[in-house]
């Protein structure tokens, strides 16, 4: 870390959402430039930055500033300067020149503390001087904020967004309840504000801590593991061990915070667990609903089924097994039913049949939780297929659809697709978005992973026998001529997987160690399948899905060695250095979080607002000056990225098993060298295969793949929705 010291000569350049800036300073008589995120600055004031020099390809060297503070100018000519720089509303140079000679090196004190005494400038009145006073305290009190922060550990980044928030109330608000930044302030968890409360002084057994220690439990053991409640026991010994304290100061903030809603404490099954209160009110409340979805619908004559049925084999030169054609026919005459079905087994071709069967009189509804999905959706139907945040109208603030309650779908029936990927935030503003009488049908591979939301949805859903629900297994011919096919069911009955034969599209390559694992990866992705598959784009064709995130096949590695063999550095090629990442130019990268305020644009035009956690797309464009970049994603949405935003981005030409949910791909590469064993388990495994179309390579070692295949040992997702529906279908508790 290197040290700057320097006056502002001028800001060159300042994005004000974020803060981000390029400013003049000059340092021993000579000019530099530094780059970072600052308040407002004005010209004389005297900066000291940490950080360090960086070369610039189109603007020279650059001093890359991730922390600084700022002292007060010292004499009378950098007074006037910063004075008079423009920032302080209603003070020019001419004025800023008076108010200098007046007050002296008194100047900024009077400013400060009197500034009645203004009014002893010729031309400064009592409006004036009373504007000038509340601009230089809000330059002030920015730039307060900043350096408080900074003494924490706060990144100027996210000192911006606090600024912005609680302006000349931040430092009172963080001293009060710093772990109030937690809901405020996206991008600060428990660990930061534990450790600006440290710094403050903040007790171990502080109520306002020991509350946000279990609540961040609640909330981890949802982000990391989906659960939506955890059982007291549990709950207690992860926050014991997080807040290093004991057991006898949580109960009381427990009941504490279950007497102000905060969190709920339920006995179920002679257990005791505790759930946030959303957590609950959401599974309720989805419970419910599709307790209403069964109970209204339009029939249809079994005989006019029938019908449809054989004129649609016909026309599709098909046979229908009879737990196909059942299946059908409970999909036409049920309020809400479900579908579920490895690879193979027709669930595509019955959902065409079911459109076929309602007829075009009946307005049907196409969607699926990603933009790949639902892609893939449209194209084997024929007709429109929507991403349910579009199909819901996302309306520009968290978890708020133009289409809800009151503004109910118009459509006789909905169709959802990829249904184990819903977590249950979404299906409940889907259904709040769906009139009784509208038939809801689910489809989806319940051997698949949960959803990487929290909730268990799918198979909650299932678990309940009221509802309708049909499960294929039976492969259709055409789909047994596919290895991948094939392998994916014998994985899914305990079997290792058969490759390598002849005309086969499912191949394994065995290799000693992860690293001449990793090195094979490289080669099958940059020259032995693009031959192989003939295609255009190889990029988009092919990819690798890693069971594990670190290691050398893990994510971040094999994301690195391929965006050097794929997308390596080019003079033509723009790119941004953001932490440890860069992105360049032609980069594959993929949204690892739910952005709600994100504007996106289409090339015909249409805009919206929203990208969400697993969409996947390219870099289009890098704009050096601005520290932005745009991404088109799979269905043409074009989204620009400020510098600050682009935490949300990760490299994508290799993606975690849980990542890769929803989507197909023509060819998979799956490393398989070993890593922890509750990760490699058989559906893991069954996931990552069934996401290829016509090419799987599985590369690593035999004994790995018959590990996982025997690990079926499936992490428990503590969910409550099918205790609920237990509820509300009348089964008991």
């Amino acid at each position: 870390m290197e040290t700057l010291h320097g006056t502002v000569n001028g800001t060159l350049f300042r994005n004000d959402e974020n803060g981000y800036s390029v400013i003049s300073l000059r340092v021993e008589g000579n000019l530099q430039t530094a780059v970072g995120v600052f308040p407002e600055l004005s010209d004389g004031e005297l900066l000291q930055l940490e950080g360090e020099w960086m070369q610039h390809a189109q603007y020279g060297r650059q001093f890359k500033a991730t922390g600084f503070m700022v002292e007060r100018p010292t004499t009378l000519d950098a007074i006037e300067h910063y004075l008079g720089s423009g920032l302080i509303r209603g003070v020019g140079p001419s004025t800023a020149r008076l108010i200098v000679e007046a007050f002296g090196q008194d100047t900024l004190e009077v400013l400060t503390t009197r500034p009645e005494r203004l009014k002893e400038v010729p031309k400064i009145g009592k409006k004036r001087m009373a504007q000038i006073h509340e601009s230089f305290m809000a330059q002030q009190q920015s730039r307060n904020t900043f350096l408080f922060l900074q003494r924490y550990g706060i990144t100027p980044s996210l000192s911006n967004k606090i600024n912005k928030l609680y302006r000349d109330h931040a430092e009172r608000f963080i001293r009060e309840n710093p772990y109030r930044l937690i809901d405020d302030i996206d991008g600060v968890g428990f660990l930061t504000a534990d450790r600006i409360a440290q710094s403050l002084g903040v007790t171990e057994d502080s109520d306002f801590r020991l509350r946000a220690g279990i609540k961040h439990v609640l909330m981890e053991a949802a982000g990391s593991g989906g659960h939506t409640y955890l059982p007291e026991g549990v709950l207690v010994r992860k926050a014991c061990a997080l807040l290093h304290v004991g057991e006898e100061l949580l109960h009381p903030q427990l009941d504490f915070m279950c007497s102000n809603r905060a969190v709920q404490h339920l006995e179920i099954e002679g257990g005791h667990i505790i759930s946030l209160t959303s957590y609950v009110q959401a599974e309720q409340e989805i419970a419910r609903r599709l307790m209403m979805l069964t109970e209204s619908f339009q029939q249809m004559f079994q005989a006019q089924i029938d019908d449809r049925i054989n004129a649609f084999e016909h026309q599709e030169g098909i046979r229908f097994s009879l737990a196909q054609r059942e299946a059908i026919g409970m999909a036409v005459n049920s309020g809400l039913s479900v579908i579920t079905g490895g690879p193979g087994t027709g669930k595509t071709t019955l959902i065409n049949c079911l459109l076929f069967v309602l007829g075009g009189e009946t307005k049907t509804l196409l969607a699926a939780p990603t933009g790949r999905a639902a892609k893939r959706m449209s194209e084997a139907t024929g007709q429109d297929a929507s991403t349910i945040h579009r199909l819901l109208q996302f309306g520009g603030e968290e978890g708020a659809f133009l289409m809800d309650e009151d503004n109910q779908l118009h459509a006789d029936c909905v169709v959802v697709d990829e249904g184990s990927m819903v977590d249950v935030f979404l299906m409940r503003s889907l259904l709040r978005a769906i009139a009784p009488g509208t038939r809801l049908v689910l489809v989806g591979d319940a051997d698949q992973l949960p959803s990487v939301g929290p909730g268990n949805v799918l198979a909650d859903i299932l678990s309940c026998t009221r509802i309708p629900q049909a499960r294929l297994k039976e492969i259709f011919r055409q789909a047994e001529q596919s290895m991948i096919v094939l392998n994916a069911h014998r994985i899914n009955r305990g079997e290792d997987p058969v490759a390598n034969s002849p005309g086969s599209d499912f191949f394994f390559e065995n290799k000693p160690d992860a690293n001449a694992a990793a090195e094979s990866v490289v080669a099958l992705c940059t020259t032995r399948l693009p031959k192989y598959l003939k295609e255009t784009d190889s990029v988009r064709a092919l990819q690798v899905l890693s069971p594990t995130k670190k290691g050398v096949c893990g994510v971040g590695a094999l994301n690195q060695m391929l965006q050097e063999a794929l997308n390596p550095p080019h003079p033509m090629k723009q790119e941004l250095q953001y932490r440890d990442m860069t992105l360049r130019q032609g980069d594959k990268v993929i949204q690892i979080k739910n952005n709600y305020q994100i504007s996106w644009t289409t090339p015909e035009g249409e805009e919206g607002m929203g990208v969400f956690n697993g969409d996947i797309g390219f870099v289009t464009l890098i704009d050096q000056e601005e520290k932005s970049l745009t991404v088109q994603f799979d269905d043409l949405r074009q989204v620009e990225y400020e510098y600050t935003q682009l935490e949300e981005l990760e490299l994508a030409y290799c993606l975690s098993v849980h990542k890769s949910q929803g989507s197909e791909f023509p060819a998979v590469v799956i490393p398989v060298v070993g890593g922890p064993r509750m990760l490699l388990t058989r559906n893991l495994l069954y996931t990552a295969v069934t996401r290829a179309r016509r090419l799987v390579v599985l590369v690593g070692r035999p004994q790995v793949v018959s590990m996982m295949v025997d690990n079926n040992l499936e992490r428990r997702r503590y969910s409550l929705l099918s205790h609920w529906l237990q509820i509300e279908a009348g089964e008991g508790a």
